[in-house]
């Protein structure tokens, strides 16, 4: 999450949408909300990302069972380190 200078005085709403909690101000609504919480996976989501590091882990551990699971982990990190560079 993103770190961010509140202005001193000003009142704050703090809103939850489905798991995800905004906080904006009162008399600002020039200023956007911002999201300050919720649920992991959820907020992950919701800032443009695949899934939250849990979803990793959980993915990770289900591959030690599952051989398609682990041959397509295996293709996304090689596509990782091949682009990485690159970009």
């Amino acid at each position: 999450m993103q770190s961010k200078k509140l202005i001193p005085g000003e009142t704050l709403i703090y809103e939850r949408v489905d798991k995800t909690v905004y906080a904006k101000y009162a008399n600002k609504p020039e200023i956007p909300r911002w999201i300050i919480g919720g649920d992991p996976l959820d907020v992950a989501q919701k800032q443009g990302k695949l899934f939250d590091y849990s979803m990793w882990q959980d993915m990770m551990e289900e591959s030690e069972n599952n051989p398609i699971l682990k041959k397509y982990l295996k293709k996304a990190v090689e596509a990782f380190f091949l682009t990485k560079d690159k970009s």
